[in-house]
């Protein structure tokens, strides 16, 4: 059974970050990239970040460039996000998912898709 679980959401005031795990079991984790995808309210979801099996290739969305960081743990089937100078803009559900070979901006092209977890920026 395929899972993604995700952790480390909560609120924060603007300028402050959080740490976001995800924990992925049932597939092979090491075989896919992935990626953070997150949606706020009323609002389409958007890619984040990614990141490909071996962790030598990133993709960031520029709105995040130079505050958010992507890693992964393939021994320990975790991929994380940390986020500094976290913006009220910044507020919505974040979802990990995993991507076998297709687009990583394309939200149609993961395999497997975590529950989410909020984060809630503050002024």
């Amino acid at each position: 059974q395929v899972q993604l679980v995700e952790s480390g959401g909560g609120v924060v005031q603007a300028g402050g970050s959080l740490r976001l795990s995800c924990a992925a079991s049932g597939f092979t984790f090491s075989s896919y990239a992935m990626g953070w995808f997150r949606q706020a309210p009323g609002k389409e979801r958007e890619f984040v970040t990614g990141i490909n099996w071996s962790s030598d290739h990133i993709w960031d969305r520029d709105s995040v460039k130079g505050r958010f960081t992507i890693s992964r743990d393939n021994a320990k089937n975790t991929v994380y996000l940390q986020m500094n100078s976290l913006k009220p803009e910044d507020t919505a559900v974040y979802y990990c998912a995993a991507n076998r070979g297709g687009n990583m901006y394309t939200a149609s092209t993961y395999a497997y898709w975590g529950q989410g977890t909020q984060v809630t920026v503050s002024l």
